[in-house]
């Protein structure tokens, strides 16, 4: 039998003055986590398959590492660090003062053949800020984000921020099904603009919401682009998401963070537990966003505690690819 010595698809061996340069990248991190007031978490790489199930909303079951135990439980490996910090808080700290702020940092496994010359295992750092739904969290997480990319060593990069509830509100109160929405979404966040308006001409909905719906793939860019969504803010609920990213910008603003923020109405993210704001970091020279975060106030519930969260995580591999092109 010839001996394996190389390693399976997907994950690959670190190690001389690459490691040296991503540890150095990662500690400095750690250090902004820590004056920003953030505590470490260690969660596990194994947990239930549960916090991972189609009702948290998270990784596809098909794309996860299962295996079972010898009590015959179904375990995974990590795919996403979020439900296990959630996990983790309504466990331990459901009595504790709010806000809880967390940061941590390890890989995530994900088993899909759309990472294709991809890692399936990768590197992320992150913080999570539990207890605190407000305009000033949000903006915190997202300055956050900028900070850490400017720490690393990144200069040319955009933070994009949208509004889920910008979408929701569009097809809500509507005869719409399940997988008719979902094929909406589908083809907005792939800014299939052509797609939406081929669906939305067959299908019974009053003009208003049409053109809303086919503008959201070409809603994006900078500041100017939250008055022409004002344009599209149908009903109470979408200019309640619309102020929410004004708020989020004024206070960016502020920080002098403005060059590095973008908007996009039409980023919709495959989690689905996110309820608020989201945001993507695309960095010069990726076609992938080196981080990515959002506002997921209904997923501690899911763990028994009701709780406010919003978060960010950094892919690190991502960003060391953009730093070897910056130099």
């Amino acid at each position: 039998m010839e001996r394996m010595l190389h390693t399976p698809d997907g994950v690959r061996d670190s190690y001389g003055e690459e490691l040296r340069r991503k540890k150095k990248v990662m500690r400095s991190i750690d250090d902004l986590f820590d004056r920003y007031g953030y505590d470490p978490i260690d969660t596990p790489s194994i947990e239930f398959f549960d916090v991972f199930s189609k009702e948290v909303g998270t990784t596809a079951s098909r794309e996860l590492y299962k295996f079972f135990d010898r009590d015959g439980n179904t375990l995974v490996l990590r795919p996403d660090f979020t439900p296990s910090v959630a996990r983790a808080a309504a466990m331990y700290f459901s009595e504790e003062e709010r806000p809880l702020r967390f940061y941590y940092e390890g890989n995530t496994f994900i088993n899909s053949h759309e990472y294709q010359g991809r890692l399936k295992e990768s590197t992320q750092m992150g913080v999570e800020l539990l207890g605190e739904n407000s305009v000033e969290a949000d903006a915190e997480i997202i300055a956050l984000t900028v900070e850490s990319l400017k720490t690393a060593g990144l200069n040319e990069f955009q933070v994009s921020i949208g509004h889920v509830d910008f979408f929701k509100a569009l097809v809500a109160d509507t005869n719409l099904t399940d997988d008719q929405i979902e094929e909406i979404r589908s083809l907005i966040s792939s800014k299939n603009f052509f797609g939406v308006e081929t669906l939305l001409d067959n299908l019974n909905m009053c003009d208003a919401r049409k053109r809303a719906l086919v503008s959201l793939p070409q809603l994006f860019g900078d500041a100017e682009v939250l008055e022409a969504a004002r344009e599209l803010a149908i009903n109470e609920r979408a200019q309640a998401s619309l102020e929410r990213l004004e708020g989020i910008y004024a206070l960016l603003k502020e920080k002098g963070m403005e060059d590095y923020v973008s908007f996009d109405f039409g980023a919709l993210s495959k989690y689905r537990y996110y309820t608020g704001i989201i945001f993507q970091a695309f960095a010069y020279g990726s076609g992938e966003a080196v981080a990515k975060g959002g506002r997921y106030d209904t997923l501690l519930g899911y763990f028994g505690k009701d709780d406010a969260a919003v978060g960010v995580g950094i892919s690190i591999d991502l960003l060391m690819n953009c730093l070897r092109r910056k130099r």
